[in-house]
Parts: C-alpha cells; structure tokens; sequence
C-alpha cells in the first residue's frame, strides 16, 4: 500500500501560501508544518490496518492522506463533492495535502473514496484514536510541558443538544413514508418503477403528491381523521402483503430496513379501536421513534421550555490542558448519565483518570461520578433543590440533615427520622400551632410541611455547604471551561447533525473534536514561541 510521504521542508511557494494562511486559516499552516508528527510512520501503519483486516480491494489512495482529507472537511464543514473540488482548486487544501505540485485539475481523491474511507474510519473505530493522536501529540509539545501542568487530572463533562438531520413527522406522514419507500425499495428490487407497484398493490395513496393531499380530507373533523387513517392502514397491508409475495427472495436491506420502521410505527403510534380497525394511541409510547430515515432520532428536553428532536453531544474536557479526551453521543430523550460509560471507555485507552469530576447536576448520580468518589477523588457540582420553591419560605437548606443518624430537624427544633429517597412530613399536629409556620408553608391549615430526601443525600449535603463558600463558588465556576469548548464545536458545527444515525454523529463529533484539540495545540505552540 502507498504512504504518505510528503515533505517536511517548507518550499519557497509553500512559505507564500503559509503567509496567506496565517491570516484566516490558521490551522492550515499548524497543519503544513506538523503534519509529519501527526501521521507519523506508527500511526500510518495503524491506518493502513484497517485495510489489511477489512480486504483491501482496488490499491486506495494514502489512508494519512485521506485522514487528512477528513479533518480539512470538518474544519471548513464542507460536503464530499466541495472537498473533491477543492482538492483540484485550492492551493492551501493542494499544500496540506502534498499535491501542490502534481499534475493541474486532478482531484486528490474521489467523492465515493472519501466516503468509502470514512466508513471503513467509522467500522475499525479509527476516529476514536484519531483524536487520541491530539492528546500524544499535545504531551510531546512545549505548551503541554508536565512540569508546569497539576499533576491531578480535572476533567469537565458537559452536553449540548443537536437537531438531528432526519425528517420529523407526525403519525399519518410516518406511515406515508415509510410506506413510500417500501414501494420504491420493492421497485427498484424488481426492475420496475414506483407508479407499477402502486397499481399493482393497489395502493393510490403512495402515487399523490402528498399522504395527506391524496387522503384529502377535513383535518379539523375527528372521524374523518381516523377514518383517514384507516384507509391509509388497508392499503398499507395491501401494499405489504404484495411486496412480501412478489420479493420473497429478496434481501436487499433498505427494503427490510423500511418494513420494520412500517411495523414499529404503528406498534407505537396505533391501537385498536372498539368498534374496529384502528386510532391514535392516547400518550406517548416510550421511546417513540419520530423519524424513518434516522431510526435514532428522539424528542428530547434541555430544559422545561426548550425542546429539541435529535441528539445529545457529550465532551469529557481536560480543564487544565483544555483538551477533548472523551466523546460520546446519546439519543436526545436518554439521561445524561448514560453517556458517562463511553466517556469513561474512552479516557479508560488513554490511561486517564478523573481525580476532580466537574459535572452538571444531570451527571451527579453517573457510573463515572460514583467512581470518581469512590476512588477517592472529588465531584464538583450544584446541589439538587435546597431552596424553596416560593419566595419567602424556608427551603431544604435551612433544615438541619444528620445523614449520619438519618435525622432532620427542621428551624422550629422539631425532629424526624427519615430514609434515604423518601418523603419525609411533618403533621399537621406539629406544624399547625408552630409560630414560624407562615415561612414553612402556605398550605391549608390540615397539612404540615414535606421534605424531600435523596438516595445521595449525603453527597447532597456536601455540595450544599461547599456552595455557601467563595472557595466553593469558585470551584464550580471551573467547569465554564468545558462549556467554552462544546460553544466552539456549536460554533463550527451548527445546530444541526451533518449526518444520520448515532454512530456516524459520534464520528464528526470525534473530528470536530481533533479540530479543535489541534486548534488549542497550535494556540500553546504559538504563545510558547513568544515567550522569552
């Protein structure tokens, strides 16, 4: 297989280019001139073990070249067709590269190469060690010197939410889709077009311009709304039932792929009515699927008014050296909980780990938080309430917690026991003559005060008194730096996924996160240069 080789010393016509660069695009010149450190003779040999294992096939393009490629992609968030046109075009892309000086009006590489090595990237797990490569490349450096860096490893773990890129849709449109796509699947299976399999399987709805338009109907009427869908159900089953006699011998997996999103929308969307056929669920069914082309997409919630379809991007940040460590991508509706594994599997290949966690309040109760204390290291965080949910009342932080003993003793002196994740109340018999009742509550005369009491409430008590301190406001103002980072990645990504499916997010937020690991190398390099 081919290496890349392309030369260290800078060329007379490559130090204009660099000057240019430096202007706007500065990580093309950190890029020109560490490229060799970067893809060294090791990691080349790594890249090119993706192929040995996979079955090469036709001799590809250098694997460090198209690596290259990749991350020159991410840092101007450019298509596959722009990144071909600009590797024939631009010079800077042309110096990066090394194929400045071969022949005029070559593509480096073709759009379907770039794609098929971004998939063997993504099925050898190469994306998660390309942005190792940052952080070994970061260490070697002057501006990562371990001498002037803490010994101790503060990491920050942060979310963001990320629109997915897959077509929400409510339940008739679901259906419609999917049942489109059979038809064309089915179609294109048996050599022929859509409006034939339509005719066939009789189902008139799929050749409309739209579901909805073709079932034409008063939207604002409830009975013909269902009876709408019902008659969009039969010609499903109509349709479905063709497809499955006349491609029996079928395995095309795009055809298979459309028939189990048909099954599993109507599974979680419909219910049989009484009378018969079928109606809309009452609720939403668990993990609802809201897209047919992105089976992973879901609703989710950053907060109580602000709602978003898609995903969750999960950083891990090494707050000192201000370097990526660990990613990792969840389906929007899942606790960010879930995505500390990863993240730990992640830290975990680089021999990393957390003395000080500085996490969200959605992270506390997290694998990676549970270990991080139990090693003896420390989790900076808010604590969960506390406060009073109506001004003027005594919140959760003026009660007294023994979590030794299990008791709590409210401002007046009175005393309950309790268990952890329990509610504990004071009767109304206590509560009712109590002078200070006004500043407990402002419930009816025959209801006393609650309290709600945590599995952690030990930990909880913790964070509550860490925060009645500067040293402790200070400290969680520590976390901002994590938070900076995912503002960078929004910055150059958008609020919107590039691409489908989780495993493919999880790729671009990798890369992303190599660009900007090489952006922060390429800040301390320079800022070292200039120091004395």
């Amino acid at each position: 297989m081919e290496r890349w080789n392309p030369t260290v010393e800078v060329s007379a016509r490559e130090q204009r280019l660099l000057k240019l660069a430096g202007k706007s695009r500065k990580l093309f010149v950190f890029l020109r001139q560490h490229r060799h450190e970067l893809f060294d003779e090791k990691f080349q040999g790594e890249l090119e073990a993706m192929y040995r294992q996979t079955g090469q096939g036709q001799s590809p393009r250098p694997p460090a070249m198209m690596c290259m490629a990749l991350l020159l992609q991410g840092y101007l968030q450019t298509s596959d067709a722009e990144a071909v046109r600009l590797s024939t075009t631009d010079r800077c892309w042309q110096m990066v590269l090394g194929t400045l000086d071969e022949s005029e009006g070559e593509p480096a590489f073709s759009q379907g190469g770039l794609q098929q090595f971004r998939d063997r990237l993504i099925a050898s797990e190469m994306d998660r060690r390309l942005l190792e490569r940052t952080v070994e490349l970061a260490q070697r450096t002057q501006g990562f010197d371990p001498k002037k860096t803490p010994k101790s490893l503060r990491v920050g773990v942060d979310s963001r939410p990320l629109e997915g890129a897959g077509r929400v849709e409510d339940t008739i449109n679901l259906l419609g889709h999917a049942g489109r796509k059979i038809a064309e699947c089915a179609a294109s299976a048996l050599g022929t077009d859509v409006e034939e399999v339509c005719q066939q399987a009789d189902v008139p709805l799929l050749m409309a311009s739209s579901i909805k338009a073709g079932l034409d109907i008063d939207w604002t009427e409830p009975d013909a709304k269902e009876d709408a869908l019902n008659r969009l159900c039969r010609q499903l089953d109509r349709l479905t039932a063709w497809v499955a006699k006349h491609t029996a011998k079928c395995t095309d997996a795009p055809l298979t792929r459309y028939i189990e999103a048909l099954k599993q929308v109507r599974t979680q969307d419909l219910e049989a009515r009484p009378e018969g056929g079928v109606q809309i669920r009452r609720g939403v069914a668990a993990n609802r699927r809201i897209s047919i082309e992105d089976p992973d997409m879901r609703h989710g919630r950053k907060s109580k008014s602000k709602l978003f379809n898609g995903y969750k991007q999960h950083v891990g940040t090494d707050l000192d050296s201000e370097l990526v460590v660990a990613c990792a991508i969840t389906p929007a509706n899942r606790p960010e909980g879930e995505a500390t594994e990863q993240l730990q599997e992640d830290m975990a290949r680089q021999e990393l780990f957390p003395d000080e966690l500085l996490v969200d309040r959605a992270y506390i109760n997290s694998h990676l938080a549970g270990d991080v204390q139990a090693s003896g290291g420390r989790v900076v965080c808010r604590a969960w309430g506390g406060t009073s949910p109506k001004p003027g009342l005594f919140g959760k932080r003026d009660f007294n917690v023994n979590v030794r003993d299990f008791i709590i003793t409210c401002p007046a002196g009175q005393v309950a026991h309790f268990e952890p994740g329990t509610v504990v109340h004071f009767s109304a018999e206590v509560c009712g003559p109590c002078a200070l009742r006004s500043l407990y509550t402002q419930a009816e005369p025959d209801r006393g005060r609650s309290v709600t009491m945590r599995n952690d409430e030990r930990l909880q008590k913790k964070l509550r008194s860490r925060v009645r301190t500067s040293a402790g406001r200070a400290e969680l103002r520590e976390r901002v730096g994590v938070e900076h980072c995912l503002a960078h990645l929004a910055n150059r990504q958008g609020p919107k996924a590039r691409y489908l499916g989780t495993r493919r997010n999880l790729f671009d937020l990798r890369r992303l996160s190599t660009v900007q690991n090489l952006e922060v190398i390429a800040r301390r390099m320079h800022d070292q240069a200039l120091t004395p």
